[in-house]
């Protein structure tokens, strides 16, 4: 029965081997990924709670400066 040289099997082998270590990697990726959109999701969710404790305390028709914290009405804003 015939045989593969060595030089072929080694080929396969390697290749199957890095073939499982790039799977293995995406796998971990996609892992970090999900976390990260995890944490994404429950800054959003603050961010909306904090939202509408502002706009309940300040009124929806306020707009505040991010970078000095004051609030102006938006009829005051100029585009």
């Amino acid at each position: 029965m015939p045989h593969l040289t060595a030089e072929e099997l080694n080929f396969i082998k390697n290749g199957t081997q890095e073939y499982t270590k790039v799977k293995i990697a995406l796998g971990e990726l996609e892992l970090q990924k999900q976390i990260y959109i995890a944490e994404a999701n429950k800054i959003k969710d603050s961010f909306i709670e904090n939202e509408k404790y502002l706009i309940n305390k300040y009124g929806e028709n306020t707009v505040i400066n991010m970078q000095t914290g004051e609030i102006k009405p938006k009829e005051d804003v100029k585009n």
